[in-house]
Order: C-alpha cells, then sequence, then structure tokens
C-alpha cells in the first residue's frame, strides 16, 4: 500500500518508529502464576495425616465398651479419639468393604493400631439413641458445621468486584490507546473491505460494455492522479457519485476499475453494515469509515446498495427515529463536511434511485449521476469473450451469434450463461463448449430446467393449441418480435412456450409494437376457443400481463381515449404508507373511463386476433400435429408450415430512430421521471419479457 502524504493532522509515525512500552498486564500474570504454583507445591509437600475410617456398628460398640473418650461431629462425620489405641480386625474390614461378595474366613490377623478413628452417620435412617448413648459413658460431644474453602469462600466474595475492577481497567486502557483494540471500540468501527492499491488489478480494459459510464468516470480517475491541476484552476471535482443500474450490471466492477486506474486504495462495504440494533452505532461506522479514508488519501469509498440506509425519511405514516435515519443524518453531515485537502471519492451504488432521500442527490453530495445500462449487442459479445477465456470452446461456437440472441440480459446473467454452458459440457463428459451448450444454458436460465409432466394426452392437446396459437399470432403480425422457438417440453413452472427474441435493441416503444404484443398475448387463449370450442386456466399470465400492458397504455402513454393525460398506475410503491399519504390523483370517473378504454383494447385485439386464427385455421392445425409429434419447432421448421413470416408495411418502422447513448443518458438527466420509465419499461418488456412464459395451471 502507498505511503499516504502527511496530513493536516501531522506527519504519520512509522513502523520503525514505533516504541514497544511494558504492559502492566505481563507482570500481573507472572505474579498470579507464580502464587498458583507455590499453592499447588504447599499441598503435594505438606505432610499427610490419615485417620482409619471404622464402620458405624463398630464405633458403637467401641462406645458401650468405654473405650472412646470425645466425639466431634461435623455434619454426617464422625471423628473421635480412643481411650485405648485400637486395631481394627482385617476381616470386620473386608466384609464392611464387599458386604454382599463372597468372602473367605475371618483371620485374627488385626491393623495398626490408631488412637484416633472417623465414621459416617447413618442420616437417612438416623439413630435416636446416640446421643443418650454418649450421654450415659460420659463422652465430650463437639459439634460444628459443614464449613466451605477458604479459597471458595475469597471467590465467590471477590470475584465479581475484581472482575469489574478488571473490566474498568481495560476499558480505560483501549481509550488511552486511542481506541485501536478493544470491544467498544471495534463494535464502532466500520467493518470495510479494504484494497490497496498494489492489489487492485482491475481497470477498465476489464470492464465491456458500458463505454459512457467509463467516459464520464475517466475524470474521477485523472483527478485522484493529478489532483493539482484541478486545484490549479480553482476546480472542485464531484466527491460523490451515484452509479445507477440495474442488478448484475457492473456497478461494483466499475468501482473497482476506478480504484485500479487510479492506483489508489479502495474500501468497500455494504450500506446494510452500517444499520444496528443500537442507535448510533451506525453513525459511528460512517465517521470511522471517512476517517479510515482520510487516513488513505488518495483513496474511494465504495458503498453498495446505498438505499438500504438512504431511503427516504418520513415517507412511512406517522415519524419515524430510528438507528437508519440516525445513520443517513450522519452520512450527509459527512458528506457536507469534507475536507478539501483530502483526495477522498465516494462512489455509491444503486437499482432503486427513485427511493432514495432528496438530501442525498442534491448538488455538494452526490453532485453526479452515472447510468449503467443494460449492455447492448456489442457489449454482451464483449462480456463473453470476458468471461470465456477460461472455458474452452468448439469451433463451432459464435459469440456475436449468442450476444444477439441475449437482448436484455445483464453482466451477471451473461456470466452465468457461461456458466452454465460449461457445467451442461462437463455433464456429459465433453472436452470443449459447443454452440448448443450455450442454447441450452440460455433456455435453463430463461425457462428453467425440463421436466416431464406432461403426461396426459388431453392435457398435451391443450397446451399445443395455446402454443401455436401465440406462435401464428407472432408469425401473421407484421409489428410482432420474430419467433424463434416453440416447444410444449415443461420448464420449470410453464408447461409451453413460445420464443420470440426482439430483432434489436431498443430505447423508444411505438404503438403499433404494443398493440401486436397484446395481440400475441391473447393468441393462446383465442386458439383455445377456436379450436376446442373451450377455455382453461392456462391463459392467467397472459391475460394479466395484458392487462398490465393495456393500462400502461391508456394512462401512462397517452395510447388510449383520455388523450394525453398521465397518471401513476401499476407501480410498485417503495414504501409502506407512502401511498396512502400521497392519495390517488385522479377521481372515481377517470378511473371508470381508464378501465374502459383498457376493456376497449383488450376486446379489439383478441378481435383481430380471432380473425386472424379463423383465416388460418389449416395452419393452426399443422402446427398442433408437428407439435405432438416432435414437441420442440425451430423457426425453420415454422417457416416449411407457415411459410415467410409477416414484414412491416415499408414505410412505417417499428421503432422510432435511435438516438445516441449520450443524448439518451442526458434526456434521463434532465427527466427523471422518463428515466425511470424507460428503465422500468426496458427491463419489464425487453429483460423480463423476451421469453414469455406460460404458467398453464391444470
Amino acid at each position: 500500500m502507498k505511503e499516504s502524504s502527511p496530513g493536516p493532522q501531522g506527519p504519520k509515525k512509522t513502523s520503525g518508529q514505533r516504541q514497544s512500552n511494558p504492559s502492566p498486564w505481563g507482570l500481573l500474570w507472572w505474579v498470579l502464576f507464580a502464587v498458583l504454583l507455590a499453592w499447588n507445591f504447599s499441598l503435594f509437600l505438606a505432610p499427610r495425616t490419615t485417620t482409619p475410617t471404622i464402620p458405624y456398628s463398630t464405633f458403637v460398640e467401641q462406645v458401650r465398651a468405654g473405650n472412646v473418650s470425645a466425639v466431634h461431629v461435623t455434619g454426617d462425620q464422625i471423628t473421635g479419639t480412643y481411650v485405648r489405641a485400637y486395631a481394627e480386625p482385617a476381616s470386620i474390614v473386608q466384609r464392611a468393604n464387599a458386604v454382599d461378595q463372597p468372602s473367605p474366613a475371618p483371620t485374627a490377623s488385626p491393623g495398626p493400631k490408631s488412637t484416633t478413628f472417623q465414621t459416617t452417620f447413618p442420616s437417612t435412617q438416623g439413630d435416636t439413641s446416640l446421643l443418650p448413648l454418649l450421654a450415659r459413658h460420659r463422652i465430650v460431644v463437639t459439634v460444628s458445621t459443614t464449613s466451605t474453602p477458604w479459597f471458595l469462600t475469597l471467590l465467590g466474595s471477590w470475584l465479581p468486584a475484581l472482575l469489574l475492577i478488571g473490566l474498568f481497567i481495560w476499558l480505560l486502557s483501549s481509550i488511552g490507546r486511542g481506541g485501536q483494540s478493544g470491544l467498544m471500540s471495534s463494535f464502532g468501527r466500520a467493518r470495510a473491505k479494504r484494497y490497496s492499491a498494489g492489489l487492485q488489478s482491475v481497470t477498465f480494459n476489464d470492464v465491456a460494455s458500458a463505454d459512457e459510464a467509463k467516459a464520464e468516470l475517466q475524470e474521477e480517475v485523472d483527478f485522484l492522479r493529478h489532483p493539482q491541476k484541478y486545484r490549479a484552476i480553482g476546480a472542485r471535482i464531484p466527491r460523490g457519485v451515484l452509479l445507477v443500474g440495474a442488478p448484475g450490471t457492473g456497478k461494483t466492477l466499475l468501482a473497482k476499475a476506478v480504484a485500479g486506474e487510479a492506483g489508489v486504495p479502495f474500501l468497500s462495504l455494504n450500506a446494510s453494515e452500517f444499520v444496528e440494533m443500537f442507535v448510533g452505532v451506525g453513525a459511528s461506522r460512517v465517521r470511522d469509515l471517512f476517517n479510515q479514508a482520510k487516513a488513505l488519501a488518495p483513496a474511494i469509498i465504495f458503498i453498495d446498495e446505498l438505499d438500504a440506509v438512504g431511503r427516504r425519511r418520513g415517507a412511512g405514516i406517522g415519524t419515524v427515529n430510528d438507528e437508519r435515519e440516525q445513520t443517513l443524518n450522519q452520512l450527509l453531515a459527512e458528506l457536507d463536511g469534507f475536507d478539501p485537502r483530502f483526495d477522498v471519492i465516494i462512489l455509491a451504488a444503486t437499482n432503486r434511485p427513485d427511493v432514495l432521500d432528496p438530501a442525498l442527490l442534491r448538488p455538494g453530495r452526490f453532485d453526479r449521476q452515472v447510468i449503467v445500462d443494460l449492455p447492448d449487442r456489442p457489449g454482451r459479445e464483449g462480456i463473453l469473450r470476458i468471461h470465456t477465456r477460461r472455458i474452452k470452446l468448439a469451433p463451432d461456437v459464435d459469440l456475436k451469434a449468442v450476444a444477439a440472441g441475449t437482448i436484455g440480459l445483464s453482466g451477471a446473467d451473461l456470466a452465468n450463461l457461461c456458466n452454465e454452458a460449461a457445467l451442461i459440457a462437463a455433464g456429459e463428459n465433453r472436452t470443449s463448449v459447443t454452440q448448443a451448450d450455450f442454447w441450452g444454458a440460455h433456455d435453463k436460465i430463461r425457462l428453467g430446467a425440463t421436466h416431464t409432466r406432461l403426461v396426459d394426452p388431453d392435457e398435451r392437446k391443450v397446451v399445443a393449441y395455446h402454443e401455436s396459437g401465440h406462435a401464428i399470432t407472432a408469425w401473421l403480425t407484421p409489428d410482432a418480435d420474430a419467433v424463434q422457438k416453440v416447444s410444449i417440453v415443461p420448464r420449470g413452472r410453464a408447461l409451453g412456450q413460445t420464443e420470440q427474441i426482439p430483432g434489436e435493441d431498443r430505447h423508444n416503444i411505438s404503438r403499433g409494437y404494443l398493440q401486436a404484443k397484446l395481440d400475441v398475448l391473447l393468441g393462446g387463449r383465442t386458439a383455445e376457443e377456436i379450436a376446442l370450442g373451450e377455455i382453461s386456466t392456462g391463459a392467467e399470465n397472459d391475460l394479466v400481463e395484458a392487462t398490465s400492458l393495456a393500462r400502461r397504455m391508456v394512462a401512462r402513454w397517452g395510447m388510449g381515449k383520455i388523450g394525453l393525460l398521465a397518471f401513476r398506475v401499476d407501480e410498485q410503491q417503495p414504501f409502506l404508507g407512502y401511498e396512502v399519504s400521497q392519495g390517488r390523483e385522479y377521481s372515481d370517473d377517470t378511473a371508470a373511463r381508464i378501465d374502459r378504454d383498457v376493456e376497449r383494447l383488450l376486446t379489439d385485439a383478441h378481435g383481430r386476433v380471432e380473425a386472424l386464427l379463423g383465416s388460418a385455421r389449416d395452419k393452426l392445425e399443422a402446427v398442433v400435429e408437428a407439435l405432438l409429434r416432435e414437441e420442440t419447432l425451430e423457426a425453420g421448421e415454422l417457416t416449411k408450415i407457415l411459410g415467410a413470416p409477416a414484414t412491416p408495411k415499408p414505410g412505417s418502422r417499428r421503432f422510432p430512430p435511435r438516438i445516441s447513448s449520450r443524448r439518451a443518458f442526458h434526456a434521463r438527466r434532465a427527466c427523471p421521471s422518463l428515466a425511470r420509465r424507460q428503465w422500468q419499461e426496458s427491463s419489464r418488456e425487453s429483460h423480463r419479457r423476451v421469453l414469455r412464459q406460460r404458467h398453464c395451471r391444470a
């Protein structure tokens, strides 16, 4: 790691300048060890006196014989002295030790004589005649309670106090060392992953696609490399940069690439690591994170999933003052209090910019927002080439074709695609990955693994008509996406699939394309009505998606009879209670007009599809027959059955002219609501709905 220059707090001490002061705790441990060692030696070396143990019956006999002079009772233990030395016969001892065992004939050999004895009083049965017997023979009786060993008494009375005193001294020593260690100080420290400048090998060359984002971040790299160039002219580099993009688009990789290009330390952590159960811990960790970055300056702080701590304050019902808001307040204070002498840049990432607190996004905090979009076709090809560097590819692999067929996939999805293709090849005991492995992995990721759930011939026939209706409607509709494959092989939760892939990446969607999409969604239900005269629950997902699309066409995009009005409908509110506090922005009469317009769009689409499939009934039966026989039909086989697909009318493009990425970026910056709408549509329509899954439920 590079040594930073002395900051305003003075020069730093190097490891060679540190002095090792002896700790008082080491001497204390040695003294305690010596005391324990001396205690053990005293126990082993002390002279031991043994008192013979006699049976209780022998004790009573000796009392009656007048041979006991004194007795001491401690609990159920009885000790005493004889008047004359007494030796217990060995045979009695044997009988006492092995009552239930057969013993040889008693011998007369006595044991050693002793003037003392000890025995155990039968406390369970009791003996009420013992004390009167002792009194009649004028034996001195003393009684004492059971005593606890002195060291246990000492530990029980003094140990808690000693522990408290030791803990207090330990905390004081931690504070005296500047809080660099100890339980309390580590609890409030930021647990950021630190990447040294020499170990950070990720650069912009390792990031395919995202050219516009890399161009904007290049300015931050140049500032970290040459800060004096900007300070000399009086410029202030943006301290906070917010990376905005869908999940898996490479926001974290871009942040690491910035640190790698600049050659500076990189501190990375997730925003959820700030929030703890105790109020104030998150704020302490924020302060510690910025102090670490200042000590390593020039450096980069990367906070992933910023929305975990930066959500809008006071969004729910009532007032909230919890740990998350305290942490957000401290983060805002740290962003405001940046010392210009420290070259520290904060990069943050989120896929929900609409839920962030407005105070975070104002100039002076996160001055710049960098949009990280889903990769286009050249970008996808570059990502595939990066992730296939260590994979053995067969000669028939065409990464350009794979990139063209994976519209809407993010960088993480493409990495998973390459890995799944390699797993498929290894599972089949092959030494290289073929093009078929990539398409198999593509279907597995999008649709799920295959299974044999369709065993009923009637159910297979219903699914075949359903999927044939989708495929023929898309094939004969000019503005619909091209059909690549139709299958009745169950995958995941879907009993059948019709795969459509757009011909190119799109940013703006025309009304003609949306109407064609409505027609294709209703094609399966209409085919069941025409061919079988009955309907099933298999079209549930189609109807839900078609209704949602028609409602957005009417209420969001001005494609209905209510005109140019736009309302917030069919949105996921990010806060509990926020929608209640905002209220609905249109009246009940307007809501009824929207519902009627939605119904009209769906009814018109159903009529168009019914007329289309009615005129192509022979083609419908031919496709159904082929599906029941083959189960899967590719585009070439569909061409043999249906002929060439319909083409758009001359002069009517399905998509408006595509604007450049730079112009699109500035358009999003100027209109955040437009950016959010385009992003949601890109994710919902292009990314996740390219392959329409039919959740056919019996």
